[in-house]
Formats: C-alpha cells, sequence, structure tokens
C-alpha cells in the first residue's frame, strides 16, 4: 500500500472493518459540499469512491437518496452502484461518522455548454428516470417552491440581504454584483407575478433525484454515462425537467440554446409520455421563475469553498443572470414553439 497520511488511512480501515475492502490506494478529492470524499484503488483493481457525511447528517435522507439510487440502477438507469457494508446497509455508521461507498463511473462532469445531441440523450435519460420513480414511494423530503408560492417582498429583501454580505465579505467585482441584484429587483417586480399567472394549478408532483443538473451528470462525449448525487424528494417533473433543459451554462455560452432545449424536452416526452402536456409546456418558465428567486452564487464565502470551486460558482451565479434576461425575451417564442410541437401529430411524444 502507498504511504498514506492519517485521513488516507482513518478511511482504508474504514473500509477494511465495515465493508471488508482492502485499498490499495486512498486520495482525498476535493468534490462535493456535504460529504468529505476519497478516491480508492481497491487491492483488485476496482475504483471507488468513499464518502464520509457529518456527524449532523440527515440520516433517513441520506439513506434515502441511496435507497433512490439503487432503485433506479436496477432499473437499468446509468447509475453507479452503491456499495452494502457488512451488514448490507448501504449507508454505514463507523467512528460516529456515516459513511457510503459507491463505484466509480466513467465519464467527468462536462464544464462546456451543452450540444444538441448531449440535450437530447439528457432528456431521453431523465424521461426513463422519471417513469421510474412515478412508482417509487413519496419520500419525506419536499422541494421547496418558493418560485411559485414564495413572496416577491422577501425575494426583494433577499437582495439587499445578499448585498450587505457581499460588502461583509469583501467580494471582489462588487459593482458588478450590485448592477445585477438591480437588474433582479427590476425583473422580479415586472415579471414574477405575470409568469405565476400562466401556470396550470394543478402540476404532477412525485419522487425525484431533485439535483438533476450539469454537475451530477457524467458524460463521455454526448453520452450521459451516470447520473451521481440523488437527493431524493418529492417535487415537480416539470420544475426537474426545466431545470435541466434551461441549463445556465449553455443559454449564457451557446448559441443553438434555445434548440437544445426543444431536443431535450420531445426526448424527454419519448421516454415518459404520461406527463400531462401542460406539465411540459410549463418547464421553462418554470425554470425562469426558479432562477429569479435563487440567489445561490450571489456570495461565496459562507461556503469555504476550494479557489476554484468558488469560481465555478461566482460564474454560475453570472450565467444565471444572463440566462434569466435570454428566457424572458424568448420565452413566447420557446412556448409557442414547445406548443407547436406537441399539438403535431407525434410532435413531443
Amino acid at each position: 500500500m502507498e504511504e498514506m497520511n492519517w485521513e488516507d488511512e482513518m478511511t482504508a480501515d474504514v473500509l477494511a472493518d465495515q465493508y471488508g475492502i482492502e485499498a490499495e490506494s486512498v486520495e482525498q478529492v476535493p468534490m462535493g459540499t456535504d460529504t468529505v470524499n476519497w478516491r480508492v484503488v481497491t487491492s483488485s483493481g476496482q475504483r471507488l469512491y468513499a464518502k464520509e457525511y457529518p456527524v449532523s447528517a440527515d440520516l433517513e435522507a441520506a439513506r434515502a437518496a441511496w435507497d433512490m439510487s439503487e432503485f433506479c440502477r436496477a432499473a437499468r438507469l446509468p447509475v453507479p452502484r452503491v456499495w452494502p457494508d457488512r451488514d448490507g446497509n448501504l449507508l454505514s455508521l463507523a467512528d460516529g461518522s456515516p459513511w457510503a461507498v459507491v463505484e466509480e463511473a466513467p465519464g467527468k462532469v462536462a464544464t462546456s455548454p451543452m450540444t444538441v445531441a448531449r440535450a437530447e440523450h439528457i432528456g431521453m435519460v431523465l424521461g426513463r428516470m422519471h417513469r421510474v420513480l412515478a412508482a417509487y414511494p413519496l419520500p419525506r423530503l419536499r422541494q421547496h417552491a418558493r418560485w411559485r408560492t414564495g413572496s416577491i417582498e422577501d425575494a426583494l429583501a433577499r437582495c439587499d440581504t445578499v448585498l450587505d454580505a457581499a460588502r461583509r465579505q469583501q467580494r471582489e467585482n462588487l459593482g458588478a454584483l450590485r448592477s445585477q441584484i438591480a437588474q433582479r429587483r427590476e425583473d422580479l417586480h415586472t415579471h414574477a407575478n405575470r409568469l405565476r399567472a400562466a401556470l396550470p394549478e394543478d402540476l404532477v408532483e412525485q419522487a425525484l433525484h431533485a439535483d438533476f443538473t450539469r454537475t451530477n451528470q457524467l458524460v463521455l462525449a454526448d453520452t450521459v454515462t451516470a447520473v451521481i448525487d440523488f437527493r431524493a424528494a418529492r417535487a415537480l417533473p416539470a420544475w426537474e425537467l426545466g431545470r435541466a433543459a434551461c441549463d445556465p451554462r449553455t443559454i449564457a455560452s451557446s448559441e443553438p440554446w434555445a434548440d437544445c432545449i426543444l431536443a431535450m424536452v420531445a426526448a424527454y416526452r419519448s421516454e415518459n409520455p404520461t406527463l400531462p402536456v401542460a406539465d411540459v409546456l410549463a418547464c421553462t418558465r418554470i425554470a425562469l421563475l426558479y432562477m429569479l428567486f435563487s440567489f445561490y452564487g450571489a456570495t461565496t464565502a459562507e461556503y469555504d469553498l476550494p479557489d476554484e470551486a468558488e469560481a465555478d460558482l461566482q460564474r454560475h451565479w453570472s450565467e444565471r443572470q444572463t440566462s434569466i434576461r435570454r428566457l424572458i425575451d424568448s420565452l413566447p417564442d420557446l412556448e409557442d414553439a414547445l406548443a407547436t410541437e406537441t399539438a403535431r401529430p407525434g410532435g413531443l411524444s
């Protein structure tokens, strides 16, 4: 075994004691905000990830997430296998900390905008996943819906809170953030109620991954090779579809971003035709509202991230700002295109 520091040795001991796994090498990797992660190569050459949760973690929610992951893998979705411990548990307790071990999957998180081909494949995977999870028991966790029911006044007050925090943190480019927050105020004032008014009254709710975004999809070329980091919450399929289709990196950086949205929704419908058409047509509007009511990434110091991850989060915030403006300007045409395709024989189905 290669020379290890004490944290790596502790992880190797947990793997041996709890899982019967002999580690050849253990290397901590700077990924994830909810767990500490290690890349592991076993003595037989298998490649795994070991994930240690904080002692304060919600164990019920973590167990539900891994159970949903295995449920989807059993349905032949591209989901890495979770290794049970010696007692058959997907979440193992060692020295007071919860642990999970999962196979390393091929591919990597895409840093580039979606292509139309990749958007199509993501839509197929998400449609199959939603169809499979329609039979899954509703999780305890419920995804928030501030975008639908939250007070606009509270969102406007959050603008002030964000700027105050940015000043305290001495955030770089404070002037740019101030301009972005001013634009967010205007968009909330001008568009939020109008966007909400056109939503269907009854939207389908079911068990979902609930964090099906670019950072939780591993890809090779334009193919999704693995879906990771399930959150396992009850939520709206239209929300998760819209959030995936309206990827901020793609909208902010790619000329054919609207074609990517249409391709993903069409592929999704081919795999999950039972979701009501009204829900499908609402997905981009929901994604826009979700962005309007989210301030994630406006400030970053509170997350104590490595420099590279902090820069990526700040980029995500800026891409969302660009995406909001482009979606507002293009929403009528997008929704007309979705409605036209849905009305055609075989369209989006």
